[in-house]
């Protein structure tokens, strides 16, 4: 890929390997352009520091409709009466470098200083956003990703405290609500966001629905 010119390049997603899942390319840049180019056609980056940028579309996908949010008894008491304090676009940089580090196992994040760099020219361009849970004046969870128009690509959380994501989750699905975001795509799957109404569909289901909801207009900060 790293032999092609035009930064909205990618091969076409049936070229995606079944092992590893979802492997499309290698090589390239995270310029805007190609970031942009990437989201828009169902593909996101994800690699570690030794090895070149890589470039993944599973099949299938795990996606959240925001309708589908499912909410339980412990964490609507916790939105109810809980401690936290939620904002959007206040602390981009702290949130996706919280995400960045180490997990309580000792394993590092695929967020490196690339990544981060790359998505805070995207946040500066409108695109990027956060969802900050705070403790009066202590971040404590959150989450970061990007808008093209009707869909929310979700690219990491993290949590300092007991709910403190699911938090950010749950407003985050209300803002998109608000906004008219249609979907939510959560990449891989997990139990953790399948116990949140998160579901799988094929890659095919999803690059239509991209092309239904997706475009390139910047939303500016969210307030």
């Amino acid at each position: 890929m790293s032999e092609r010119a035009d930064p909205e390049w990618f091969p076409p997603l049936e070229q995606a390997l079944r092992e590893p899942s979802g492997l499309l390319a290698a090589g390239g840049d995270l310029s805007p352009a190609r970031l942009l180019a990437a989201y828009e056609r169902g593909v996101f980056p994800w690699y570690s520091a030794q090895q070149p940028i890589l470039w993944w579309a599973p099949d299938p996908r795990m996606v959240l409709f925001p309708a589908e949010f499912k909410v339980s008894r412990s964490l609507g008491k916790t939105l109810r009466n809980g401690p936290f304090e939620v904002r959007f676009d206040t602390a981009f940089g702290a949130t996706i470098r919280a995400c960045a580090a180490p997990r309580r196992s000792g394993a590092d994040t695929w967020l490196n200083p690339d990544m981060i760099e790359s998505y805070e020219e995207l946040y500066r361009r409108g695109y990027g956003h956060s969802v900050e849970t705070w403790r009066g004046n202590e971040l404590v969870g959150g989450l970061y990703g990007l808008q093209l128009e009707g869909v929310f690509f979700g690219e990491s959380m993290f949590s300092r405290e007991s709910d403190a994501s699911k938090v950010a989750l749950a407003r985050l699905v209300e803002e998109c609500r608000r906004r008219g975001v249609e979907l939510i795509d959560c990449q891989i799957a997990s139990s953790h966001l399948a116990s949140l109404g998160a579901r799988e569909i094929s890659r095919n289901e999803f690059v239509l629905l991209l092309r239904r909801w997706a475009g390139r207009v910047p939303s500016g900060r969210w307030t």
